[in-house]
């Protein structure tokens, strides 16, 4: 096994003290020998971390000592080197930019569904009320391009601020269908299933966990590529190794 864990987790939960966590967190994984990097907002917290594994888990283990981030569920991950050149914590407006302040998950998230129910439903053709199922890439185009599910819906935006108006453009391609929006680790589809719901876009869901969910849980069938993670190691295959980049 590579001696290197490597996690990818989120939550939205209400984080009215972030600028005062920014120090406590940092210190806490320096402390550690953590390296990575940490985005904390009012409306929570979005981490990338690699270490030892003791002290990877150990760090979520006091992190959740907090109830507001009792429900944390890291996506894990292994390499043979440390794929992070320094231990970062930024207070941030948002964990993940979409411009669109009233789109709060922590008040009511959209319906998820499992990658093992999403490998199911891609293997069958339908979901289980007999509807056909289309996947939705929430995430930028060059990210997509190093790999995602086969026949998935691109709308080749450049960066997340720009799925609302390309939702708007393109709903009309989502009628009768169960659409499950997805990306590395649901922090970007997590956003876009609500914003679809408010915009009246039926049978929608998120796939729980994302990409990496999907790869660690399943065999990654109906899946081409890689995924594109937000490290040195810049990609990673379905068996979430180390992979090489596409041109």
């Amino acid at each position: 096994m590579h001696p290197v864990l490597n996690i990818s987790t989120y939550l939205f939960t209400p984080l009215p003290d972030a600028a005062a966590l920014r120090e406590l967190l940092l210190e806490r994984a320096t402390t550690a020998g953590l390296k990575g990097t940490i985005l904390i907002a009012e409306e929570g917290i979005n981490m990338f971390l690699a270490g030892d594994a003791d002290a990877v888990r150990g760090f979520v283990a006091e992190l959740k000592r907090d109830t507001r981030f009792a429900s944390l569920d890291p996506k894990e991950s292994w390499s043979d080197h440390q794929p992070f050149r320094k231990m970062l914590v930024k207070v941030k407006n948002e964990i993940i930019r979409m411009n669109m302040p009233a789109i709060r998950p922590s008040a009511g998230r959209a319906p998820s569904v499992s990658p093992e129910t999403l490998r199911r439903w891609l293997e069958q053709g339908q979901d289980d009320e007999g509807r056909p199922v289309v996947t939705l890439d929430t995430r930028n185009a060059f990210e997509v391009d190093q790999g995602t599910f086969d026949h998935a819906i691109d709308w080749r935006i450049d960066k997340f601020t720009e799925f609302p108006a390309a939702l708007r453009e393109h709903k009309a391609e989502l009628e009768g269908k169960t659409v499950v929006s997805f990306c590395t680790g649901g922090i970007r589809c997590e956003k876009a299933a609500i914003l679809m719901e408010e915009e009246g876009v039926q049978n929608v869901y998120q796939l729980e966990g994302g990409i990496l969910k999907y790869f660690e849980l399943t065999d990654g069938a109906h899946y081409s590529g890689g995924c594109f993670v937000f490290d040195e190691r810049r990609v990673v295959d379905t068996a979430l190794d180390e992979a090489p980049l596409k041109p």
